[in-house]
């Protein structure tokens, strides 16, 4: 599995917001000026993500976005499957037909590989990425997250 930058700018700008969590809504023009990414790609993002209910809008003055719900309850793997990113490791992305028309001798080591980054993904809150951040940021040492 590899984790395109689609996934891992979406994840992280979801993190921004539920840093910001309580503030108000914030623009994505700060989001991009605080995480270094391109403001048109954050939008295109958004799109989806508010599409899949995950932030909600608001326009004019003081608008921007905000999570559509607390960060306690958004996974890493809602954020990451609302932008279109696959958690697939085998070859024949889950098709079983990696092997010319058949399944692979390795497809279901693959399969299971996929299977349990869905599980460890889903159990990993916006919540607890950003407590643990913060954690470190003090100084404290993170082995892991807790899972839920």
């Amino acid at each position: 599995m590899r984790l395109t930058t689609k996934g891992r700018y979406a994840v992280t700008a979801m993190l921004d917001l539920s840093l910001n969590y309580g503030v108000g809504a914030i623009t994505l023009a700060d989001i991009s000026e605080r995480q270094g990414i391109s403001l048109s790609y954050l939008e295109q993002l958004f799109a989806r993500l508010r599409k899949q209910g995950l932030v909600s809008s608001s326009r004019g003055p003081g608008g921007g976005y905000r999570l559509s719900r607390a960060a306690d309850t958004i996974t890493v793997l809602d954020v990451i499957s609302a932008v279109d990113e696959k958690v697939d490791s085998t070859q024949c992305e889950g098709r079983q037909n990696c092997h010319g028309h058949e399944q692979c001798l390795s497809h279901e080591l693959w399969q299971s590989l996929s299977d349990q980054i869905r599980v460890y993904l889903d159990g990993i809150t916006l919540a607890q990425v950003v407590s643990n951040f913060e954690k470190s940021r003090n100084g404290e040492k993170v082995i892991a997250f807790d899972m839920i």
